[in-house]
């Protein structure tokens, strides 16, 4: 998807969200269960970007349907070197409903998941200031 690459690419965070429907769910590589919902996924992807070193996207490959779409990159977490995919499946409104992310190899996935973890807490503040954010706006 264009409009995500280029807003990752340009570290323009508040586009990304904005492309991000509200009940999106994203999986990350190191965690089973989904996060569900915009706020936690904008908050992660927030993260990631405090994370990751040396980012670039190397491919992207579109689905028949112009729904589904995988880019796939390489970045850095301290000294590991990974590569990664970012799955993405858009709604009907052309928001992205679903965000996959996978990452190889597993050295490279357990610095992430070390890295994120360190993350957290910083992660669901965010989160939950933009929930509280998003409140308020809609009871004014």
């Amino acid at each position: 998807m264009r409009a995500f690459r280029e807003a990752v690419e340009a570290g323009d965070l508040e586009a990304v969200e904005a492309l991000l429907a509200e009940d999106v769910v994203f999986s990350s590589p190191a965690v089973f269960k989904p996060y569900q919902g915009k706020a936690i996924t904008a908050a992660i992807l927030r993260g990631v970007t405090r994370v990751f070193e040396d980012f670039r996207y190397e491919r992207e490959l579109d689905g028949s349907d112009g729904r589904d779409h995988a880019l796939v990159f390489r970045a850095r977490v301290g000294e590991r070197e990974l590569t990664g995919c970012d799955f993405i499946h858009l709604d009907d409104d052309g928001l992205i409903d679903e965000l996959m992310v996978m990452v190889r190899p597993l050295s490279g996935a357990q610095a992430l998941a070390a890295a994120m973890g360190a993350q957290f807490d910083q992660i669901l503040r965010e989160a939950e200031a933009k929930e509280t954010e998003a409140r308020s706006a809609s009871a004014s």
